[in-house]
């Protein structure tokens, strides 16, 4: 283990006495360890220097010099590095302990925390905690991004003050000082960001609860952290879910908030009761029994069905908040959607290349192919969930003129597709830039490549951002575009 020390005040602090259930800790004057030094991990040294911890000592699992762009970005505050490792008397060390989502539970240091009863939180627990204005917490499986860029859009178009961030945009903590009374957060919140929640959104929304991150939970745990989000709500707060996916319906019985849908009923019509849905072909928000006009379903430009659902979420969450139907309606009309997420990135001798590396499971490729039309070259791979692939080959079955893997995951994802003959051509290849290379040769004019992984980017890079700036790049024939970033 490698330690790195930044010159930290020569002072001890007192041991935490602990603080009463359901209240934010305080940290001034205390020692403070920080598991993981990503982006939370950074958002975290800095609200704690800003709050005056004495000491502030990061443990990484990371080697140092993987870590010099975090440390960078931690522009000269006073911290202590523990690299290479996570060291277990760490618990004794510190009064108090954060940890980074993501970071497993069963890890030593976080027992020997517990053990010792040092306090373990995280930055969405205390932000939820501490947050002066009401928050709206948006989950799901998959489109959380999408509606929350969304509903802050109409936000903006309402002209209401907003708050946007959680798993996406800036830092929660460093925000913490800036929003105001009557600012609303609207928060995109992760699965991971739920482990260690306390209470609820004053309005929760869970999108759906479909298999994901089976590698890492169990199908029961995953619902259950999902859950979180309503779990802890009281009476006058409100929910948001889906009218047509039991999973996340479900919640309605785990939340004494009022409950409002979003979606196509039973029957894939309109369903009765609060919430935002499609009549005649016209967008509409219920509330009781008044029933408000917000515009034409031909106005949405997210294609696919799920995007519809996406959209019916973001006004389901507006209309619940009191956001008027007419600024709902602008928001729509502008909103092109958010990047790679089905996002055209190059157009090359009539060939459509369309970045989905946000589809990290087969039911969002399921999702993409569904969405677009005409023959389809689809790249496929990274690293995989351990998730079911039937449903991907069904959906395959002519629609492709080739799959193209690659990555960890590419040939056993195309050979699921080739043994279910699910596309007249299947290729494997060891990384994207050689995919993509196959894939043009393959595509004609009026054909789309598409990446729609499948799989997470970690078997190759950071994240599936950084994976689609990659695939951008290579369709666009940029230089450089070799790397994989």
């Amino acid at each position: 283990m490698t330690t790195m020390t930044a010159p930290a005040p020569d002072r001890r602090a007192p041991r935490l006495s602990g603080a009463a259930p359901g209240e934010p800790l305080r940290f001034a004057g205390l020692r403070v360890g920080v598991v993981g030094l990503g982006v939370e991990g950074i958002d975290i040294v800095r609200f704690l220097h800003r709050e005056g911890a004495a000491e502030i000592v990061v443990s990484e699992r990371k080697p140092i010099d993987a870590l010099r762009e975090s440390i960078r970005a931690l522009g000269g505050i006073p911290v202590a590095i523990e690299a290479g490792g996570n060291d277990p008397g760490l618990a004794a060390r510190v009064d108090a302990l954060f940890v980074s989502q993501g970071v497993p539970g069963d890890l030593p240091l976080l027992t020997a925390a517990r053990a010792a009863g040092v306090p373990i939180t995280a930055m969405m627990r205390l932000f939820l905690q501490r947050c002066p204005a009401p928050v709206i917490g948006i989950t799901g499986s998959a489109g959380k991004t999408t509606v929350t860029s969304l509903v802050g859009a109409m936000f903006e178009a309402a002209g209401r003050p907003a708050f946007v961030g959680g798993n996406i945009g800036r830092g929660l903590l460093s925000a913490l000082d800036e929003i105001e009374l009557e600012t609303t957060a609207v928060l995109e919140i992760s699965h991971t960001q739920l482990v260690r929640t306390d209470r609820s959104p004053r309005l929760a929304a869970v999108l759906n609860v479909t298999p994901n991150h089976l590698d890492q939970f169990a199908w029961d745990d995953y619902v259950d952290l999902k859950r979180n989000l309503v779990r802890w709500q009281r009476p006058g707060d409100l929910a948001v879910l889906p009218a047509n996916e039991p999973v996340a319906a479900g919640f309605a019985a785990d939340t004494p908030a009022t409950v409002h849908h979003f979606g196509m009923g039973p029957g894939m019509g309109p369903f009765d009761g609060p919430g935002a849905t499609i009549a005649d072909g016209r967008i509409v928000w219920r509330d009781g029994d008044a029933e408000h006009d917000v515009c034409p379903a031909a106005d949405v430009r997210l294609p696919g069905a799920h995007n519809r659902d996406n959209v019916l979420a973001a006004v389901a969450i507006g209309g619940a908040w009191g956001l008027p139907p007419a600024a709902m309606a602008d928001a729509i009309r502008g909103f092109t959607g958010v990047p790679h997420r089905l996002e055209t990135v190059a157009e090359v001798g009539g060939v459509r290349y369309v970045d989905d590396s946000i589809a990290t499971t087969p039911e969002r490729t399921v999702a993409a192919l569904r969405a677009l039309e005409g023959p389809i070259v689809l790249l496929l791979g990274g690293r995989e969930k351990r998730l079911p692939l039937a449903p991907l080959a069904e959906a395959a079955h002519g629609r492709l003129r080739a799959a193209v893997g690659f990555g960890e995951a590419g040939a056993a994802f195309t050979a699921a597709l080739r043994a279910a003959g699910a596309a007249p051509s299947v290729v494997a290849y060891d990384d994207l830039a050689d995919a993509v290379a196959a894939a043009r040769a393959i595509a004609r004019p009026g054909d789309t490549v598409l990446l729609s992984p499948a799989g997470t980017s970690f078997d190759a890079y950071p994240n599936f951002a950084a994976r689609g700036d990659h695939f951008r790049a290579l369709a666009r024939g940029e230089e450089g575009a070799d790397g994989a970033g």
